[in-house]
């Protein structure tokens, strides 16, 4: 029969290896690593009764799960995918079609902003074209630009 050690560290390495492969969303990291403590906790008091043993996996897993989750949400960005992240802000363009505060136009960048070169460009004030500008803020599809 197979020890307890083996089972645990065989979970626990398959575990990882799913997340690793087919998931990605690191929420099974948590039990693969659990069922990794257990096998080394087995390994350092090898008389751990079976139910202790399931005890620690599900305290480990689950509450390692919790806490990774209550801090995630702060940091994730992942919902916002294919939204502006403010690093575009500051760049420098120039207006190839001129733009005011009754009329739109285009600004150009030399490398590729948020997946293009040319955006539609508004503006508060009056920017002719040939105009190098400055990206101020995003709104919506357009970018707000004012003249350096």
């Amino acid at each position: 029969m197979i020890e307890p050690i083996w089972i645990w560290a065989a979970f626990g390495i398959a575990l990882l290896t799913i997340e690793m492969t087919m998931v990605g969303t690191l929420d099974i990291l948590w039990f693969g690593i659990a069922a990794l403590c257990v096998s080394l906790a087995i390994l350092l008091f090898p008389s751990i009764p079976y139910a202790w043993q399931f005890t620690i996996f599900a305290v480990l897993a689950i509450g390692s799960l919790a806490i990774w989750r209550l801090y995630n949400k702060k940091t994730e960005t992942h919902s916002r995918i294919g939204q502006s992240q403010g690093q575009e802000i500051g760049r420098v363009g120039k207006v190839i079609k001129a733009c005011g505060p009754s009329q739109s136009g285009r600004i150009q960048f030399t490398q590729g902003l948020m997946g293009a070169r040319e955006w539609t460009a508004v503006s508060d004030e009056g920017i002719e074209a040939g105009a190098e500008a400055n990206v101020v803020a995003v709104e919506g599809n357009a970018l707000r630009v004012k003249v350096i």
